[in-house]
């Protein structure tokens, strides 16, 4: 009985570790401080997707790694949803799990999203993309994605400011993010400043287009992308104009262009070459030295 009970409080412990969850801001977040709906979750919708929404107060969620494999490197994970959901789960959670197990320690960032008045964020989105919404939910992310960005650039620093804290290396901090949540990763990698550049970045099937890009710089952060060629929302492009101007720039990249996948296939498993796409980045982590242990 004495061993069970130290078994379920050990247990307990770890879940509580993960569960840990800070704000990116002391105060009310920058350019919304006006906001004030009440953030929601849940999985009412066709797919049963979970999801956070109306989030008005920037989070990060703590995955410490492993303590057996831990290497001092950390990723902070984007999950996409149209800049008015987040995919916390499938494109957040799991994540950040499969990362520390690695000894990754992972940070789930929930940035500002779009106001919406409904409770299936999935079906808004639908009615967005090529509804009858569409003119007013592009309006609604033309002024959501500048917070996003910001909330990224922010998570960055914070993570760098707090490394002691949590045991990690303050120049192995690196950010990777599905679709608008990539849009906020691919954004990191321009017009950074030192207490936001990240040390490497993972764009998947990321929304990117020309007029969120600048010029690479000199010092631009290694950058390993992924996308499916049958995407639904065409990003295939945006995906090969990043890898082409990295390439250009002959700065560090690796690109996955996986022939089936779709759009938003996250930790999902399709019995697709596309399941593995996070095991190649492992990889490409390990050969570009983020996975050795941190020389103490």
């Amino acid at each position: 009985m004495r061993a069970l009970f130290i078994v379920c409080f050990l247990v307990s412990g770890l879940v509580q570790a993960q569960q840990k969850e800070v704000r990116l801001y002391d105060g009310p977040a920058p350019g919304s401080e006006k906001w004030n709906w009440e953030e929601k979750k849940n999985n009412k919708n066709a797919i049963k997707l979970m999801t956070v929404f109306n989030v008005v107060n920037p989070t990060l969620t703590v995955f410490p790694a492993d303590p057996a494999v831990a290497n001092g490197t950390s990723v902070i994970i984007c999950p996409g949803g149209g800049f008015h959901f987040l995919a916390i789960d499938n494109e957040g959670n799991d994540a950040a799990k499969w990362l520390a197990q690695k000894g990754i320690t992972a940070f789930v960032l929930k940035y500002r999203t779009a106001h919406i008045n409904t409770d299936d964020p999935f079906a808004d989105m639908m009615a967005g993309i090529n509804g009858p919404r569409k003119d007013e939910w592009d309006a609604e992310n033309k002024a959501t994605i500048p917070l996003t960005i910001a909330d990224g650039r922010a998570a960055i620093a914070y993570v760098r400011k707090h490394a002691a804290n949590y045991g990690i290396a303050p120049d192995r901090i690196g950010i990777l993010g599905f679709s608008a949540g990539g849009t906020v990763t691919a954004s990191s990698a321009f017009n950074y400043t030192p207490d936001n550049r990240p040390a490497f970045v993972a764009p998947v099937y990321a929304y990117m287009p020309a007029s969120l890009q600048s010029a690479v710089a000199t010092d631009a952060p290694p950058m390993f992308l992924v996308c499916a060629s049958d995407d639904q929302l065409n990003l295939a492009p945006h995906t090969v104009e990043l890898y082409s101007k990295w390439l250009a720039a002959k700065k560090p990249v690796e690109l996955h262009m996986y022939a089936k996948g779709g759009h938003g296939f996250g930790m999902n498993r399709q019995n697709l070459p596309s399941d593995q796409w996070i095991e190649r980045f492992a990889d490409w982590l390990t050969q570009q030295g983020f996975m050795n242990q941190v020389k103490k």
